[in-house]
């Protein structure tokens, strides 16, 4: 059977953030036609423990596996300053992994090396004789570029210094990559604009939803007490993300005194692990509510009589917006979270910008439940269209060089 190198910066198990869903589907998938070794790094040990579990997952598929601990050593960026890399690249630096990654690739029978986030790109020789397929996922230095764009001083120089330098290094990347593939079409063609890649071939390879698991009608248990009798706001994700902080919170500002001028017993439910203390202190002001981290957020999208996505700065596909659609829930997304779904405004979710928008658009979904259920179940439809991984991951064997 053939083998390939599946390198990935953060265990691939379970699949229960976004970056993890893509990279447990991807290594899924490619298992269908090859054994599969895999190189990744773990947050912490409970991260590393994972891996039993994964493998029986995999259900033989896995060859290799080494899982480096994340150090987390405070001279990474001083390693960035003097190599002049960037300091996203250098915090995965792990001389382990690059030695599981050159032995794994001396075998003549692996024939392919999937790099899975930028940063493991360091990994994979620049003059292997493999076959090289990139996963940036997304356009990581224009993610860098819009927080810049919102820093203060002199947090303004440091992220454009680091968005220039990875711009370089993905540049370089894409260069010597057979295959560079991004999370939406509307991604890869940015990098192709605005990275310039001479020779590099671009693709997307959008994520898809388990839409098994998250239907509406699913094997779930109920929210039990629900959370009051007021319409339910919800929005899904790791809590401690920067732009998922930052559009809540002004979300909670901005947006829900609108709401409950016209909807006093309305609520908002931040739902999420690891809350900052920012999100915390959140707790029973406009009717937030904050969970902290939950076994299953199917429960709480069911409850939901709005879903939202109010991102600020949001880059790739925001897989917490398919769930929701998935769910038929009816979703009120910022552009930036609407950038890269295949969907249509308006009838399959409604984008809205900015406060005042958004809260109109709640305000309207919670007034008018015909019209809300409408628009979840042409969310549920796009999303049995278009949005399964298997349509998504087809093109996935052949550029690996794998009969499909």
């Amino acid at each position: 059977m053939a083998e390939l190198l599946f390198l990935a910066h953060r265990i691939p198990f379970p699949p229960d953030r976004g970056d993890k869903m893509r990279s447990w589907h991807l290594l899924k998938h490619l298992g269908r036609f090859a054994t599969v070794h895999l190189g990744a790094f773990a947050d912490d040990a409970a991260d590393a423990a994972h891996l039993g579990a994964l493998r029986e997952a995999m259900g033989g598929a896995l060859g290799e596996a080494y899982i480096e601990p994340r150090h987390r050593k405070r001279t990474w960026p001083i390693r960035a300053l003097l190599r002049n890399e960037p300091a996203a690249v250098a915090a995965f630096h792990g001389s382990g992994m690059d030695a599981f990654a050159r032995r794994i690739l001396a075998r003549p029978q692996v024939g392919a090396a999937f790099g899975f986030s930028i940063q493991m790109a360091q990994f994979v020789p620049a003059d292997t004789d493999r076959r090289f397929v990139m996963d940036f996922v997304d356009f990581d230095s224009a993610k860098y570029a819009d927080y810049a764009a919102a820093a203060r001083w002199p947090w303004t120089w440091v992220l454009r210094r680091e968005a220039w330098r990875l711009r370089a290094y993905e540049r370089e990347v894409a260069g010597r990559a057979d295959f560079s593939l991004f999370v939406s079409e509307a991604e890869a063609a940015m990098f192709r604009d605005e990275a310039d890649p001479a020779g590099a071939d671009i693709r997307a390879v959008p994520n898809g939803i388990d839409m098994d698991f998250y239907r509406p009608d699913g094997d779930f248990a109920l929210l039990d007490p629900p959370p009051g009798p007021g319409p339910l706001i919800v929005f899904t994700g790791q809590m401690d993300y920067p732009p998922n902080v930052e559009g809540v919170r002004a979300f909670a500002r901005d947006v829900m005194p609108l709401v409950r001028e016209a909807s006093p017993d309305a609520r908002f439910a931040i739902v999420g692990r690891r809350p900052v203390a920012a999100l915390r202190a959140l707790e029973g002001k406009e009717g937030v509510i904050v969970t902290g981290e939950v076994t299953d957020v199917r429960p709480w999208l069911a409850a939901a009589a709005v879903v939202v996505a109010p991102l600020a700065i949001a880059r790739g596909v925001q897989n917490k917006v398919l769930e929701a659609m998935a769910m038929g829930r009816p979703v009120v997304a910022s552009p930036g979270a609407f950038r890269g779904i295949d969907a249509e405004p308006g009838r399959d979710l409604i984008v809205a910008d900015g406060a005042e928008a958004q809260g109109r658009a709640v305000l309207a979904l919670i007034a008018d439940p015909d019209r809300a259920a409408a628009v979840g179940r042409a969310a549920r439809r796009r999303m049995e269209e278009g949005y399964g991984w298997d349509a998504q991951l087809a093109p996935l064997a052949a550029m690996v060089g794998l009969a499909a």
